[in-house]
């Protein structure tokens, strides 16, 4: 069966890894055709005040999305490779398994939480990012779902088998997809910053995804290739996102308010609105 679909899916991953600038560009063009809305203000019971007028839209460059797209396109040869590649994935499962037979960790789980955890430490301790709260999130939330919807189908797509057998949704790593996405979204709201706090989070990213090596849960080529699609889900999330606040953002004021939370075992922030 995998012979008999190896070959579409792996031009489909070629086609997804090369034309991934055109459906940034195909989107951030059909964008750009919404009417422009009003300013309006964010205000929340805390007593922050929020700007909810129209945020400055990122002006789409191809080179940004080279490094994803080759992350990404490494994944797909990779997998369907029988040659040096696939030997680099064997070789680094064998070389890590056999200094750690028994390593089991569960770090990773949390790790690739924590540069997005750092956007919301950094804003609530005063350090103010590009964005203010609200829109952040916002931000997350779309790369988040950009991001799962495009790994899902293509674990269900490839349905490679992890190097631990537990199942046949090896690539790509979503952890480090999620990972890489929270890195590039701490990149983006604090390049501008310091650039040290911006490229924090790839070191961070970078770990998440050497500890799902070394529990054996994925090949080498599914972390890199899980790097790529975090990137670009969140670097795609940058440019439409102006203009989907421009669609909901209307000439009517909006309120909304964001407070933290805390009950027994759960912690958090509530967001609630009124439109």
């Amino acid at each position: 069966m995998k012979q008999i679909f190896g070959r579409p899916l792996f031009a489909f991953g070629m086609v997804f890894s090369l034309t991934l600038l055109l459906v940034a560009a195909s989107l951030s063009t059909f964008a750009q055709r919404i009417d422009s809305a009003n300013a309006s203000i964010i205000h929340d019971t805390t007593g922050r005040w929020y700007s909810a007028k129209t945020i400055p839209k990122n002006k789409f460059r191809p080179a940004a999305f080279i490094a994803p797209a080759i992350l990404i396109g490494y994944g797909f040869v990779a997998v369907y490779d029988k040659g040096a590649l696939r030997e680099l994935d064997l070789s680094t499962k064998y070389e890590l398994q056999e200094d750690h037979p028994l390593f089991a960790a569960h770090v990773d789980d949390y790790l690739q939480l924590a540069p997005a955890a750092a956007v919301y430490a950094l804003n609530l301790s005063g350090v103010k990012g590009k964005h203010n709260l609200f829109d952040a999130s916002m931000l997350y939330v779309t790369s988040a779902a950009i991001m799962g919807v495009s790994t899902h189908f293509v674990k269900q797509g490839v349905g490679r088998m992890r190097p631990n057998f537990s199942g046949n949704n090896s690539f790509p790593s979503g952890h480090t997809a999620s990972a890489f996405m929270a890195a590039e979204f701490l990149h983006q709201e604090y390049k501008d910053v310091n650039p040290w706090i911006g490229y924090a989070g790839y070191f961070v990213a970078t770990a998440t995804g050497t500890l799902r090596m070394y529990n054996n849960k994925h090949w080498f080529s599914d972390v890199v290739a899980g790097a790529g699609f975090g990137i670009a889900s969140t670097k795609i999330a940058y440019l439409i996102y102006p203009y989907m606040k421009q669609m909901f953002v209307k000439k009517q004021d909006i309120k909304f308010s964001l407070m933290p939370y805390y009950q027994p075992g759960a912690a958090g922030l509530v967001l609630s609105g009124r439109f």
